[in-house]
Parts: structure tokens; C-alpha cells; sequence
């Protein structure tokens, strides 16, 4: 939608309207384009959100998975070791191999969070430019 005065367009002729007009005009504006900017802000921050639940749900599941496979797998390591060792040993091996394991996983799953970007850019960069137009504005 093109507007009179916008890019590419020239300059409407106000010259038979009046400061009332004018400044309804300019209301009417004000509000499309601080309703635009709002919709652009939701949509932003929904994609943002939706990286982030799907970072969550990942390592929600991730982690899920790896407790039960390495719950049977420790088991089975511990009764392992546990016929060429003390048993005590075996299993602070096992617990040593899950600590591992679990900072692996955090690592992995803070890294994907930190990728998420809170602030929605295109909105703020646009809103910035808000001032600068009005005062361009004849």
C-alpha cells in the first residue's frame, strides 16, 4: 500500500485542508504505524519463543532418554565391574561416568539457550527510525 508523501511518491497537497484534518491525519497514521510495529514485535518475539521451547523440549527429552539408557547401561557396567572389583568401586565408576555425562548434556543444552534472542531487533531498529520520519515530516 502506497501513501501520498511516502517513498517513491510525492508530497500530498494539504493546502485545502485544515490543521484539524491534518492532525487527524497524522493521529490516524501515529496509530497504523505503532499497531504495525506491535505486530511485528509479536511475531518476533513468538519465533524467539518458540526457539527456546523447542531448545527446552529437547533437552527435556534428551535428558529423559539418557537417564534410562544409561540407568541400564550403569547397572550393567556396575555388575560388570563388580566381578573383577569391590562392588563399592564399581559403582563410584559408574557415578563418575554419569557426571560426565550430565555435564555434557548441560553444556549442550545452555548453548542452545544463549542462542535465543530476547530483544525483537527489527522492531527496535524500525522504532527508531519513528522519531526521525516525524520530524522529516513537512
Amino acid at each position: 500500500m502506497s501513501t501520498p508523501g511516502g517513498p517513491g511518491n510525492p508530497p500530498a497537497d494539504v493546502s485545502d485542508a485544515s490543521v484539524g484534518q491534518l492532525m487527524s491525519n497524522v493521529s490516524r497514521d501515529l496509530s497504523t504505524l505503532l499497531r504495525q510495529e506491535l505486530t511485528l514485535a509479536k511475531a518476533e518475539v513468538k519465533a524467539e519463543a518458540a526457539k527456546a521451547g523447542k531448545g527446552a523440549g529437547m533437552l527435556g527429552g534428551a535428558g529423559f532418554a539418557g537417564y534410562m539408557v544409561l540407568l541400564f547401561l550403569s547397572l550393567a557396567l556396575w555388575w560388570g565391574l563388580a566381578n573383577v572389583m569391590d562392588q563399592s568401586w564399581a559403582a563410584l565408576i559408574v557415578a563418575a561416568l554419569w557426571a560426565i555425562a550430565a555435564a555434557v548434556l548441560f553444556a549442550t543444552g545452555r548453548r542452545n539457550l544463549r542462542r535465543v534472542e530476547p530483544v525483537p531487533e527489527r522492531t527496535v531498529e524500525t522504532l527508531k527510525e519513528v522519531p526521525e520520519t516525524v520530524r522529516r515530516t513537512p
